[in-house]
């Protein structure tokens, strides 16, 4: 009779402590997924849209580097996925849209006097 108890016992403990490492591994793969999501999930996400971004901004005059590395200057862009761009004196080539890397506009710069006049006046 006393073997029939202590079975009985230690079968409560078993269902007991498994129910709690269960839930205890839900909470557990569940802040995993929340840590994988805010650090590499959300991140790639942002990344994706600004690059869809750039690539449906792109227009006539831009100057583009492609996926393979050719830079070139964009001699025709619609709607359409295709692009031709000029890559040397009166060679063009037609590109998918979606190899394009980068717009690499070059940034119009400030003469480099005016900053000495303004310094000069004080």
């Amino acid at each position: 009779m006393f073997i029939s108890e202590a079975m009985a016992q230690a079968a409560d403990a078993v269902t007991t402590s498994a129910q709690g490492s269960l839930s205890g591994t839900l909470i557990q793969l569940g802040l995993i997924f929340v840590i994988f999501y805010v650090i590499l999930i959300r991140p790639q996400q942002k990344r994706m849209k600004e690059h869809d971004q750039l690539l449906s901004s792109i227009k006539k005059g831009d100057r583009i580097i492609t996926g393979g590395g050719i830079y070139g200057k964009v001699v025709k862009a619609d709607e359409s996925p295709e692009l031709v761009v000029e890559i040397a004196e009166g060679v063009n080539i037609t590109v998918n849209r979606m190899t394009v890397r980068d717009v690499v506009n070059p940034q119009p710069k400030a003469p480099a006097n005016a900053n000495k006049k303004s310094k000069s006046k004080k």
